[in-house]
């Protein structure tokens, strides 16, 4: 389980240092160092607002991959034993009785499973969507999209009425 969960902050991480460079070419971050505003300002004040948001939703869809993982590894028999309860070994399990007609037995497990990934990934989607601050100023402002390299910081959206 370390070593799925170092997987997968590797891909939050670059997922984060993307949306840092992506930032860090913004307009408005290149006007606060005209500014003179200190680099330790400039993340705390502009570039958080917008990485809590991807942090939080990356962190949402870490879950889907997770689940799957391990269902992965229980179904194939590596990882925990038949004894104890996993989707992938109620999965494995089932498979014996599907050749004697027992369909349900893996069937109803496996719709869970998929219900469980897709469930985690609409709340992934329906957050990020929530939480994306360029899609609430276009809403106030009634545009219908705001060019990502122009957006402004988090911090000054209380400000827009």
């Amino acid at each position: 389980r370390q070593r799925q969960m170092c997987i997968e902050t590797a891909s939050l991480a670059r997922l984060i240092r993307g949306e840092v460079l992506q930032l860090k070419q913004s307009q408005y971050i290149k006007i606060a160092e005209k500014l003179g505003q200190g680099k330790l300002t400039i993340a705390l004040k502009h570039m958080t607002p917008h990485l809590i948001p991807q942090l939080f939703v990356g962190l949402v869809l870490m879950f889907p991959h997770a689940i799957l993982h391990e269902a992965s590894i229980t179904f194939l028999g590596f990882g925990l034993s038949p004894e104890q309860p996993a989707i992938g070994v109620i999965l494995s399990e089932s498979m014996k009785y599907l050749a004697m007609g027992k369909w349900w037995l893996a069937f109803f497990p496996g719709l869970f499973l998929v219900f469980v990934v897709l469930l985690f990934h609409f709340m992934g989607s329906t957050i990020s969507q929530l939480l994306d601050p360029a899609q609430h100023i276009s809403e106030i402002s009634g545009e219908s999209q705001m060019d990502p390299q122009a957006r402004p910081p988090g911090s000054l959206l209380a400000g827009i009425n």
